[in-house]
């Protein structure tokens, strides 16, 4: 079959007509315009938020508060990727793991510049791991396979992503 523009047509069920409302009893959606009827919602300019229950106590004030934010974050977490172990068996024995090679294999995202590897899964390969925070636990995984584990100072992260 020939591909040209003239073939061209939108995919089925993509494309929906307008219902006009208010006109008439025969369209489905005449005299109350599927409003219902009566009540706020039924008059003009009617926006009332989903959390709004009607005067009630709302729910998201019925339950109690708990938990708090620490003023203390390390990271700022948008920028800090959380791996496991596992996952760098992708690199070559005796390679040094970085954060920007772990963005050219597509590990992480690249707006991360800070990485941190916990302890997950089987490390196959004996690696250097050059990053801004390793788990207790993923640091022994690495070293029981004779790799070597060096955490970077704040100083040398990729950017201005940790604090």
């Amino acid at each position: 079959m020939e591909t040209a523009l003239y073939t061209l047509s939108p995919s089925r069920g993509s494309r929906h007509k307008r219902k006009r409302v208010g006109r008439g009893e025969s369209s489905g959606l005449g005299k109350t315009s599927g409003r219902g009827t009566k009540g706020q919602g039924a008059r003009s300019g009617a926006s009332i938020p989903a959390r709004f229950e009607g005067g009630q106590m709302p729910l998201y004030r019925r339950i109690p508060k708990f938990g708090f934010t620490s003023k203390r974050k390390i990271w700022k977490r948008k920028n800090l990727s959380v791996i496991r172990v596992e996952k760098l068996n992708i690199f070559n024995d005796g390679e040094e793991v970085t954060v920007e090679k772990l963005k050219e294999a597509g590990i992480i995202k690249k707006r991360a510049s800070a990485v941190k590897v916990i302890k997950g899964g089987e490390l196959l390969k004996k690696i250097k791991v050059r990053l801004q925070a390793v788990s207790s636990g993923a640091k022994a995984v690495i070293e029981e396979k004779g790799g070597e584990v060096v955490v970077l100072a704040k100083e040398q992260t990729a950017d201005k992503g940790v604090e």
